[in-house]
């Protein structure tokens, strides 16, 4: 009965305006109750995920088979484009918030562990990682596409997502 009375006062305070959004972005609370991140919160996230996206398909590149290079292509080719429209939208004034200069801890600490890694061992753990990256890009640009506090944001999140959704599908099937 505790724990009962325990999950409803957590997801009571989850659900409050007074939660600190960043902080439920951050453990993913606002993943599980759907809740869109704030606009900073989603820019860090959005171009961290582009950043590691970028920086592990260029190792997949080098240490990959052909068909997950091919993959690493795409996905190297799409992030950048992103990680530009981003970054474009922020210097533009449009959007109020910093590109960040580096990747989340998360994001780092799978490079780190990527770059250690070579032939079979590297291709598993880089089609593992898109398919949970690509996941998470999914249900964070879902989020902030339908209920995002920035108009510009939202319409470029809800954009970005049938593409998003598409990697996720790429990634699903090469992780197979």
């Amino acid at each position: 009965m505790k724990t009962l009375i325990y999950a409803s006062i957590i997801l009571a305070t989850a659900s409050s305006a007074a939660f600190a959004q960043s902080a439920a972005e951050k453990t993913g609370v606002n993943s599980v109750m759907g809740v869109a991140p704030k606009t900073e919160d989603f820019v860090t996230e959005a171009a961290s995920s582009d950043m590691f996206e970028i920086e592990s398909s260029k190792l997949a590149l080098e240490r990959a088979d052909v068909k997950t290079k091919a993959f690493a292509q795409q996905m190297l080719t799409d992030h950048q484009k992103t990680a530009n429209e981003l970054k474009d939208l922020v210097t533009s004034g449009k959007v109020k918030a910093t590109i960040p200069t580096a990747m989340t801890s998360a994001h780092q600490g799978m490079l780190d562990d990527l770059k250690k890694l070579q032939g079979e061992e590297f291709t598993k753990e880089y089609q593992s990682d898109q398919e949970d990256v690509h996941e998470d890009a999914v249900d964070l640009f879902k989020r902030y596409g339908e209920e995002g506090e920035n108009a510009d944001l939202k319409a470029w999140a809800a954009k970005t997502l049938p593409a998003l959704e598409h990697h996720l599908q790429m990634a699903t099937e090469l992780n197979k």
